[in-house]
C-alpha cells in the first residue's frame, strides 16, 4: 500500500512564497508517489484575530493557490477541513489522553499568547490536538510542512504513541517530510515570512514590479564587508532566497562577489526579483482559470470532501470501537 501523507495551510487568504517553498512544492513532490490529502484549516484560522466576513473567500484563496501551484486533483485529495467535521470529533477523543501542562509548554503557544496577548483562548491552547487529529484521522505518515511545526509533529507522535498504548495499535508516527524550503526567510531581515508580519513576505500572486519594490526594501550592508555571509539579519536572508530561487551558480556568484567586496545589491536583487517572478508567472496564469471557472472548483470540493469523509469515519468507527464506545 501507499504511504499515506496529509498537510495543511491556514486559510488566511493567498499563499506567500514561504507556503509555496515551505508546504506546497512537497505537496507536489509527493503527490505522484503517495496517497496524498492535502487540506485548508480554516478551524486553526479561528484561533488567531480574523475578519469572519472574509473567512471563506480565504479559504478558497488557498484552494485555488493549491489548484495553481500544481496540486491535481486526479492524484490528491483537497478539503477543506471545517466541512469534515470528524477533524473536530477525533481532536475531542485525543484530547482525553493528553496533558495540558505540555500544551502550555510548546513554544508556539507561548509565541502566539504573546503576540495576540487580548485573544488567548482554549482554541489555540488546542491547537496542537487539532493538527494531531488532522494528520491522525487519515493514519498519515508524512507531513509536508515548514520546520516551525516540528513541535507540533512531535505532539502528534506523542498522541498517537500514548493512543496506541491505552488502545491497541491504530495509529502511525508520522513525520516532517523536509523540502529545501522548509525555512523561508522574512523580507525584513528577521525571521521567517509570515502574513502575520506586515513586509516580511511575497505573495505568489504578485507581479515583477511589486516583487521588485518588496525586494528593495530588504535591508543590506555597505557591500563592503567580505568575509563570511553573515548567518542573520537582511544579507543573509538575500543570500538564501537566492539559493532557493536564483539557483547554486548564481548564488555562488554573489557569494564571491560578497567575499571580494565588490557585491552590488541592486544587481542582486533585480536578478533575485526576475528568479522569482519566473517561478510564480505560470501559477499567477493557471490561477486565472480557477478564478474565471468557480464551478470546476466547486464540483473538486464536492467530490473531494465526500471521499475525505469516507474515509475519515472509517477511522473513527475504529477509535471509538477502541475505546469502548457503543458502534451501530
Amino acid at each position: 500500500m501507499k504511504k499515506k501523507v496529509y498537510s495543511g495551510i491556514r486559510a488566511t487568504g493567498r499563499l506567500h512564497l514561504g507556503n509555496y517553498l515551505g508546504a506546497v512544492k512537497g505537496m507536489l513532490e509527493l503527490q505522484d508517489e503517495y496517497e496524498c490529502v492535502f487540506s485548508v484549516v480554516d478551524l486553526h484560522a479561528i484561533t488567531t484575530p480574523y475578519d469572519k466576513e472574509k473567512l471563506a473567500e480565504a479559504t478558497r484563496s488557498v484552494i485555488l493557490d493549491y489548484l495553481a501551484a500544481g496540486l491535481d486533483p486526479e492524484k490528491c485529495l483537497i478539503e477543506v477541513q471545517s466541512l469534515v467535521p470528524e477533524h473536530m470529533e477525533l481532536a475531542y477523543y485525543l484530547s482525553t489522553v493528553y496533558p495540558v501542562s505540555r500544551l502550555e509548554d510548546l513554544p508556539t503557544y507561548k509565541d502566539k499568547k504573546a503576540q495576540h496577548a487580548q485573544y488567548v483562548n482554549m482554541g489555540l491552547l488546542y491547537y496542537p490536538v487539532l493538527m494531531a487529529a488532522d494528520i491522525m484521522l487519515y493514519k498519515a505518515e508524512l507531513v509536508p510542512v515548514g520546520i516551525d511545526q516540528e513541535p507540533h509533529i512531535e505532539v502528534t507522535r506523542e498522541i498517537a504513541r500514548k493512543f496506541n498504548s491505552m488502545f491497541g495499535e491504530t495509529f502511525p508516527e508520522p513525520k516532517r517530510f523536509w523540502t529545501e524550503g522548509g525555512y523561508v526567510p522574512s523580507l525584513t531581515g528577521e525571521g521567517k515570512m509570515s502574513k502575520s508580519v506586515e513586509g516580511s513576505f511575497l505573495n505568489l500572486t504578485d507581479d515583477l514590479e511589486t516583487i521588485k519594490a518588496k525586494l528593495a526594501k530588504v535591508p543590506t550592508d555597505s557591500g563592503q564587508m567580505g568575509g563570511q555571509i553573515p548567518q542573520v539579519g537582511g544579507v543573509a536572508n538575500l543570500f538564501t532566497l537566492m539559493y532557493l530561487l536564483g539557483g547554486k551558480d548564481l548564488h555562488h556568484k554573489y557569494v564571491i562577489d560578497y567575499k571580494d567586496k565588490k557585491i552590488r545589491y541592486s544587481d542582486m536583487k533585480a536578478e533575485l526579483a526576475d528568479a522569482i517572478y519566473k517561478e510564480v508567472q505560470p501559477i499567477q496564469e493557471k490561477r486565472k482559470y480557477y478564478e474565471d471557472n468557480p464551478e470546476v472548483v466547486d464540483k473538486i470540493l464536492i467530490e473531494h470532501t465526500d471521499r475525505c469523509r469516507a474515509q475519515a469515519q472509517l477511522v473513527i468507527r475504529e477509535v471509538k470501537s477502541k475505546m469502548g464506545f457503543i458502534n451501530l
